[in-house]
């Protein structure tokens, strides 16, 4: 069958892959007035170039199209313009694209990038594209059911109708009438009702329903009314009102938004309109951008720099073309203003330079010390921002204006030109990989893959390198994964606080001998008498807990039932925003919530007890052991809202607060001159979890959120609460000794090929069906050996996830370890998805940070 054929008749999400020709998408030019236009369609599991007549559409290749495929209309990607379609093709079958939603959102060179990432992370070209775009271009047309006005007469009558119809086709009226327009999606009847699909042809047979097609809405530029004062204006009389209108558009420039100049003369529309048509003006849309613009900021000046930051800034700045740069320092040490430094020689030569970070939470703080700097040059993108910010912010990216990008991980694909710099800052921080959905790609990773491609350097930094990064980065005491002939990589150190400010001590308390002297509070005696201090010397401190909510579990004391939620094998938490408030139980996977029943279910029992601390219950026992205190809670439940990062910091920064209670978010490169002190409410539960990375991911976060004491003019200090002070990790961070634990880590890895020595693959599998998906990962397992066995690959599992199920689907993995210079076959492993019954999703996870 003809591929565009195929495109004309197949039903939605039905064009098989195997029909589309594979090819590489890459721009190859224009055509004198083309005819043909070869696109990558927006459509699950179909891949590869369909032919598309160009029409009177003018088309370029990178725009954004909405096209025709099947029995829908769906986002298009212009790949090439052709001279003549195909020869296979009749031409007859090749439809037309309907319009360009986008012109030019991919430059040229940037396939290079996605291929590398689709190749690389087992995923489709599409699947890239999807997380590269920003949301809201690649629109899809929906099918939609509506009531006829036959249906809506022969309600109005006094007999029923009904009496003909099944019980499907009765509940599909019935959803219909119940809606104010009788209008829904199929998709949404499809859900709700079993056996929609029988219902809805007898429905359409009698006439009583229509189906349709609603063409997709996407995201478009955002226009407003302005008022423009002409050049030539006539020689006419103008009324006093009118001529007030004119002089205050002399005194503005020629020009306002319509709104603003009806509120600054208290006018109306009709004068205006009366000005329009004496010709004395021009009432026109414009387009306004939607960005994210932060609050105004007295502009700053570069800082003195410590010898140590100067010679890391001499050894950027004599850089040329792509080298990887590990910026080592402490925390406090002045890394930011090494960054903003190193990026000023960057704009001056009209360049742009890439900034990311781990967090939203980081943006705020980092945005406004760059826009300090670099004023209107900085421009934010992020996910937090409405989906029209992030459309006008990726067309300002498309400019070629020298600019500097802030963003998080999805900001590596930001479509700069001309790029001087990429900044990974916080370096070693999980959040820049991705697990869902496809690709499961890393940010760091990809953004080595672009500053190769880009012939730039890349700046890494971090207080505590991840251990891949520490190894690929040494000028060699460890060797990295794979050999490369890429230029030898550079170590910078910034080994002390800036002005010689002093590391924080840290006091490990071992809250088992608190509980044996009598304590049975959270905090421990020295953190009490810390936080008695605080207020009274007028300084502020941080308190540290790795959970969010109330406590981690609610258990009854009679006979042991722990309450869990209905859709997961995980336990409920509980959630308490005030004292009097309804108690909450709530899952951190799925969502799902209910209030806390007062019996047990399990035994009636009345004794319910709450285990383990979250913030909600520290903010608790701070309002009732220092009821003085100021506190602020800092989580992701007090920063879901936009802006309340912003907020939160400011509040705490401007003095409004004495402490700042909060999660991860704390340990993520914050800057707060006045902290003196920091505490960690339970170290423990960082430190005992299944995973081969949880030794370095509990050190980094310690000592970077040791690292936010101390950092003004007032020394620090750290409390480390735990029930294992003889870790090994807490031995480390009490110690500040990264290398030394570095080093027994790394020994660790190469002894069981682990990464950086090794490479991993995880096979994450899930089914509401708890027997599907074991067979298929039995069946991946069976299928698999052979291919581990010739390439000396280590295959384990497959076994039910360590969380079995999680939002009513059964979870299995499969993990391939691979030793150092072997590799698995990737169209092999991608050719799994095809074994995979309908109701069995599959994720295939290169190089997984969780394998939980």
């Amino acid at each position: 069958m003809p591929q565009n054929l195929l495109a004309s008749v197949m039903p939605d999400n039905d064009a098989p892959s195997n029909f589309a020709r594979s090819t590489t998408a890459e721009a190859r030019g224009t055509y004198a007035d083309p005819e043909w236009v070869e696109v990558l369609v927006d459509c699950p599991g179909v891949q590869g170039l369909f032919t598309y007549r160009t029409g009177s559409v003018q088309v370029q290749p990178g725009d954004i199209l909405s096209v025709p495929f099947g029995a829908q209309q769906v986002g298009a990607i212009a790949i090439r313009l052709i001279p003549q379609p195909p020869p296979d093709l009749d031409l007859s079958s090749i439809r037309q694209v309907e319009e360009v939603v986008s012109p030019g959102f991919f430059p040229p060179t940037y396939w290079t990038l996605l291929h590398q990432v689709a190749d690389y992370y087992c995923a489709t070209l599409m699947q890239v594209v999807r997380v590269a775009l920003p949301p809201g271009l690649l629109g899809r047309s929906q099918r939609r059911i509506r009531l006829t006005d036959l249906a809506k007469s022969l309600f109005s009558s006094t007999a029923d109708p009904t009496a003909v119809l099944d019980p499907a086709a009765m509940q599909v009226l019935g959803k219909l009438q119940a809606q104010k327009d009788g209008d829904y999606t199929w998709q949404y009847l499809q859900r709700q009702i079993r056996g929609a699909s029988r219902g809805l042809q007898q429905l359409l047979q009698l006439g009583w329903v229509e189906s349709y097609l609603e063409p997709p809405t996407g995201v478009r530029p955002k226009r407003q009314q302005a008022v423009v004062l002409t050049a030539n204006p006539p020689d006419v009389s103008l009324s006093p009102r009118q001529q007030e209108i004119v002089d205050v558009l002399k005194r503005r420039g020629g020009d306002l938004w319509l709104q603003e100049l009806l509120q600054l003369c208290h006018t109306s529309s009709s004068v205006l309109k009366a000005l329009e048509q004496k010709g004395f003006v021009v009432i026109q849309p414009r387009e306004v951008l939607r960005s994210e613009t932060g609050q105004s900021l007295q502009s700053d000046l570069p800082k003195l720099l410590t010898t140590a930051q100067a010679e890391a800034l001499a050894a950027i700045a004599s850089l040329q073309g792509y080298v990887q740069v590990l910026l080592h320092g402490v925390t406090g040490s002045g890394k930011t203003e090494v960054y903003l430094q190193a990026i000023a020689p960057i704009l001056q030569q009209g360049k742009s330079a890439l900034v990311l970070v781990p967090e939203i939470g980081l943006t705020p703080q980092l945005t406004d010390r760059f826009r300090a700097r670099f004023g209107a040059k900085v421009r934010v993108y992020h996910s937090a921002l409405s989906d029209g910010e992030r459309y006008d912010t990726w067309r300002q990216m498309l400019s070629g204006a020298s600019q500097v990008v802030i963003g998080t991980r999805s900001a590596v694909f930001a479509p700069l030109s001309n790029l001087g710099l990429i900044l990974l800052d916080e370096e070693h921080d999980g959040s820049f990989k991705q697990d869902q959905p496809a690709p499961c790609y890393h940010a760091r990773t990809v953004a080595q893959w672009r500053a190769k491609l880009e012939d730039c350097p890349l700046i890494l930094g971090s207080a505590t390198p991840s251990l891949e990064t520490w190894v690929s980065s040494r000028v060699n005491p460890e060797k990295p994964i794979s050999s490369s002939l890429d230029p030898l990589p550079l170590y910078l150190s910034l080994p002390n606080r800036i002005q010689a400010r002093p590391m924080p001590p840290i006091e490990v308390v071992d809250m088992r001998r608190e509980l044996k002297q009598g304590n049975r509070s959270i905090f421990s005696q020295s953190l009490q008498d810390a936080l008695q201090q605080l207020q009274a010397q007028g300084r502020q401190g941080l308190l540290f807990i790795h959970r969010r909510g109330h406590s981690t579990f609610v258990s009854c004391r009679s006979c042991g039932y722990v309450l869990e939620c209905p859709h997961c094998d995980v336990s409920l938490a509980y959630h308490q925003t005030q004292a009097d408030a309804t108690s909450w139980l709530r899952c951190h996977y799925c969502g799902y919530g209910r209030s806390q029943p007062s019996h047990c279910p399990e035994c009636d029992s009345p004794y319910l007890k709450h285990f383990g601390s979250g913030t909600q219950r520290v903010m608790q026992e701070l309002s009732r052991q220092f009821p003085q205190l100021r506190c602020i809670r800092f989580d992701s439940d007090t920063t879901r809202t936009k802006g309340a990062h912003r907020t939160l910091l400011t509040q705490f920064a401007q003095g409004e607060s004495d402490l700042l209670v909060g999660t991860q978010m704390l340990t993520k490169g914050i800057d707060l001159p006045q902290v003196t002190l920091v505490g960690v409410i339970a170290a423990d539960g960082l430190l005992h979890l299944a995973d081969y990375r949880a030794g370095e991911r509990a050190f980094q976060t310690l000592i970077q959120v040791a690292g936010r004491a101390g950092r003004g003019s007032e020394p620090g200090k750290v409390i480390l609460q735990t029930y294992s002070p003889q870790h090994p990790v807490i031995e480390a961070v009490r110690r500040h000794d990264y290398e030394p634990f570095v080093a027994t880590e790394l020994q660790q890895r190469r002894s069981l090929n682990y990464p950086p020595y090794g490479q991993l693959l995880l096979l994450r599998l899930s089914s509401p069906d708890a027997t599907a998906v074991r067979q298929t990962a039995e069946k991946l397992a069976s299928q698999l050996r052979p291919l581990c066995d010739r390439t000396h690959c280590e295959l384990l599992g497959p076994a039910p996830a360590a969380i079995p199920r999680i939002a009513r689907r059964y979870r299995w993995q499969i993990l391939i370890k691979c030793p150092p210079g072997s590799s698995l076959d990737r169209p092999a492993l991608i050719e799994l998805r095809s074994h995979c019954p309908a109701q069995v999703s599959l994720t295939l996870d290169v190089d997984p940070l969780s394998l939980l």
